[in-house]
């Protein structure tokens, strides 16, 4: 059975930290490039940062640029989102994804996979 589930969320001060996991079961993730997506109250799903099969490409929103970071481990199957700096804005709920293709992007449907989602909340 494929599956691909996030963890790591909850409830952050501005300025803190978390990192999220994603880890898949069923299916090898090295053969896949990673997105991490999310959709905040009242807004369409946004792409945060993808990372390329091999790892080698990686993207970011500019929102998000410089303060969060995608690492994948192969080895445990497991992609990472360690996320800096949180603003209220950050506030959301986070998916990550996994597309066949090899370089990545932020378009929703190059995805196939979607895991569930992991709650963030950025508040004081």
């Amino acid at each position: 059975q494929l599956q691909f589930v996030e963890s790591g969320g909850g409830l952050v001060q501005p300025g803190g930290s978390l990192r999220l996991s994603c880890a898949a079961s069923g299916f090898t993730l090295d053969n896949y490039a990673i997105g991490w997506f999310r959709r905040a109250p009242g807004k369409e799903r946004e792409g945060v940062s993808c990372s390329s099969s091999s790892g080698d490409y990686r993207n970011y929103a500019d929102s998000v640029k410089d303060r969060f970071t995608i690492s994948r481990d192969n080895a445990k199957n497991t992609v990472y989102l360690q996320m800096n700096s949180l603003k209220t804005d950050d506030t959301a709920v986070y998916y990550c994804a996994t597309s066949p293709r090899r370089f990545c992007s932020f378009r929703t449907y190059d995805y196939t996979y979607w895991g569930k989602g992991t709650q963030i909340t950025v508040s004081s």
